[in-house]
Parts: structure tokens; C-alpha cells; sequence
């Protein structure tokens, strides 16, 4: 996720900053409901925890019960696990191995239940625990032979290998039926608060690198206008789908994605937002403002990492665009924040300085449509390296709110 903001070029315009307004209930649609306040916690590649793999079952646990101490000591509300970083499992799943992750072998019994662990400790903080899934990503190479011998994506024509990393084939309906099932399987087993999806669907571009999905095209795109157009509607089958199944299966369990920030720029298109560079719909086959619109998720975190002023991408254009969006529709908006970007030794001026945060809170709140917001990630949360996470607690969480 946090490198997904890095990809932008050209130029465009800010906005002007709005009034804020207290913390607490927020006016507007629900009001009443408490402000949303998360934060991720990344498993893949060890980012925020486990601290690293091959830990005991017990010291894992402890780290754990940390990083979710700290939620409650930063006055957060929710907490955002990721439990399915790539085709594994942080629980024991009846479809795809054990996660690397904790034992450093794929498929490698951890000693305990990592998410059943997370969920009932999580409750009892009074803390919302949220299942973060990545739908497609098989592994952060390609070597077949590092995963285990019965791993699901041995099956013929599943992945596609794609600059130095294997994903699943999206355009495959086995596959997405399949990790469907895999992600439900967690929401049979454990009371989730929600299921949650972060901004990879269709991999972000690698230069001089072609994503081979020919043959799956060539089955099943007849009827399309273009190849993006029928990766768009293979993207959109997935959303909707699982949709309709989470609720068929455990309808108070909500459906939230954490798209990249920029759905469209508009020179490109004149809904679109006044930014300029990278866009979801363009480049990630993912329209998320459709999702939105449609009502097939219940939240969406747009992931707003740059900062106010930025010359490509401005965090004072995305927000009011995404209110927008989101206005007169059923889905909550949250603001994704990068916190992992705030740093006294940061060569960007704006994230030097540990106020930074504390603005986009204040600005956000000009907006109604705005119900909260998820701090990318937990061991910043943690460490707060400026004292930016600190700034944002004292300027704006004032005390403690329940979950929504």
C-alpha cells in the first residue's frame, strides 16, 4: 500500500482549506455515529507485524497485544489486520497454506490462531477488528518451488508472473470464484467486524514488463470493446460478487476496499479529480467510484498519500472529491493517511513537520461526507518518528469513542 502513492507525474492545482469542526459525533448522514478512527496492521514481508517470522507463538502474540494496546493508548476505535497477504493464511484455512510470514515457511502450523487471537482481543479493547485481504497476490516472486506442493496456484493457467512476482489471473472465473471462497472462509469462521480489501487488483505498471493474460482474454473477452474494458468488468465481477455473497453469508459483516487515491484525473476525464498522474480506472482496472455508486461496498478509503500542496496530487483536491463522490450514496468515506511518511529526516518539507497530519484531520472535517480515518501504519502508529501520530491525538482525539 505505501508505495502505491509514489507512482505520479505532471502537475496540477490545490483547494481552498474548509472550516473544521469538532471532534466527537459527526453531523451529516449518521450522525450520531462515532468518527471512525483505524489504523493497518501489515503482515506481508513482516512490515508491521510480526516484527519478523520465525518468532514463537508467544512472543508473536505479545506483539500483537502491543500494536493493539497502542490503538487504544492513540485513541483509535479499529484496528486493520492484514490476515491473507498472498494466497496464505494468518488462520487455519481451509483453502490455502499457513503465511510465510509467522514461521518463515509457507504452510508451517504458527503454534496458535493468529486472526481468531486478533478478532476476540481486539473486542475486548473495544476495538472493531477488520480482516484485510489481498485478492490476487501469490507471492513476491516466482519460484513454483517455494510454495508448498498442494498450494491452489499449481493449478494450470491460474497465475501469470509479472515483473519478479506471481499473481493470480483475474480473468480466470475459477480463480476469482476460488479466492472468493478463500476470504469467505474466514468470515465463517470468526465474528469480523468487516472485510477489507486494499488497492491491488490488476498489478501497478512495471515499466517494460507485459502482463500475459492473452489466453484468458482470448476465452472469455468476446463481447468487449478493448482488453481494459474487459479487465475493468473483471474486476467489477469480483467486487460485486463478493458483495452479494458477504451479505447473503453474515449480513452484519461490512465490505470495505481501500482503493488508490486517484480513481481518474480530469484531463482525462471532466469527473475526475484535479490531480494528475497514475489513476486506478486507467491503470489498475479498478473503477472504484462505481463500487461507490452502486452500493456494493459499505466504506472506502480512498488512500490520500500526499500531502496539502502536493503539485501532482493534492491531498486539498482528493478529499473534496471523493465527498463528492460518495455524497447521496450509502458508503462511508474514510481518509487514508500516511503516516509512514511523516519523518524529521523526510526530503519533503511538508512531512518534516509534525502538523502535517493534524491539517488533513482538520481539513477533512470541513467535509461531512467524511467519517473518519486509517493511519498507514501500525509501527508509525507506534514509534510516531515526528510526533506527527502524537499531534493528530492531541489537536483532534480529544478522548475516547467507541466503535461505530
Amino acid at each position: 500500500m505505501a508505495g502505491a502513492a509514489g507512482v505520479i507525474a505532471a502537475a496540477t492545482g490545490g483547494a481552498a482549506f474548509a472550516a473544521p469542526r469538532t471532534s466527537g459525533p459527526l453531523p451529516g448522514r449518521g450522525a450520531g455515529t462515532p468518527e471512525f478512527r483505524g489504523m493497518w496492521i501489515a503482515s506481508v514481508s513482516n512490515v508491521d507485524w510480526p516484527s519478523r517470522s520465525g518468532l514463537s507463538a508467544a512472543t508473536q502474540r505479545k506483539e500483537l497485544l502491543a500494536l493493539l494496546d497502542t490503538a487504544v493508548r492513540r485513541r483509535l476505535n479499529a484496528v486493520v489486520l492484514q490476515v491473507r497477504p498472498a494466497a496464505d493464511a494468518l488462520w487455519p484455512s481451509s483453502f490455502e497454506p499457513w503465511s510465510q510470514w509467522l514461521t518463515g515457511r509457507q504452510g508451517g502450523h504458527p503454534g496458535w490462531d493468529p486472526l481468531g487471537t486478533a478478532v476476540a482481543e481486539a473486542h475486548a479493547r473495544g476495538l472493531e477488528l477488520h480482516a484485510w485481504f489481498n485478492p490476487y497476490r501469490v507471492a513476491n516472486h516466482t519460484d513454483f518451488d517455494r510454495l508448498v506442493p498442494e498450494h491452489p496456484a499449481r493449478q494450470d493457467g491460474w497465475t501469470v508472473e509479472y515483473g519478479g512476482k506471481l499473481y493470480y489471473n483475474p480473468g480466470v472465473p475459477e480463480v476469482r470464484r476460488f479466492v472468493q471462497e478463500a476470504m469467505l472462509d474466514a468470515v465463517t469462521r470468526y465474528p469480523l467486524d468487516a472485510v477489507h480489501w486494499d488497492d491491488y487488483f490488476y498489478p501497478y505498471p512495471v515499466a517494460g514488463e507485459y502482463f500475459d493474460d492473452d489466453d484468458a482474454y482470448e476465452e472469455y473477452g468476446g463481447g468487449f470493446s478493448s482488453r481494459a474494458a474487459w479487465r475493468r468488468n473483471n474486476t467489477d465481477t469480483l467486487v460485486r460478487e463478493m458483495s452479494q455473497r458477504l451479505r447473503a453469508l453474515r449480513p452484519a459483516v461490512r465490505f470495505g476496499i481501500s482503493p488508490f487515491g486517484i480513481w481518474r484525473n480530469s484531463d482525462r476525464d471532466p469527473a475526475g479529480s484535479r490531480t494528475r498522474g497514475l489513476a486506478a480506472y486507467d491503470d489498475l482496472y479498478a473503477d472504484t467510484r462505481k463500487w461507490v455508486r452502486e452500493g456494493w461496498i459499505d466504506y472506502v478509503v480512498p488512500q490520500a498519500y500526499w500531502h496539502i500542496g502536493h503539485s501532482t496530487a493534492d491531498y486539498a483536491a482528493l478529499v473534496p472529491w471523493w465527498a463528492r463522490t460518495v455524497a447521496g450514496t450509502k458508503a462511508d468515506l474514510y481518509v487514508g493517511e500516511a503516516l509512514y511518511r511523516c519523518d524529521a529526516d523526510s526530503p519533503t518539507a511538508a512531512w518534516r513537520d509534525p502538523a502535517e497530519l493534524s491539517r488533513h484531520v482538520r481539513f477533512a472535517r470541513g467535509y461531512p461526507e467524511v467519517r473518519g480515518h486509517v493511519y498507514f501504519s501500525a509501527k508509525q502508529v507506534a514509534a510516531d518518528p515526528n510526533g506527527a501520530m502524537a499531534r493528530v491525538v492531541a489537536d483532534h482525539y480529544g478522548s475516547a469513542v467507541p466503535p461505530r
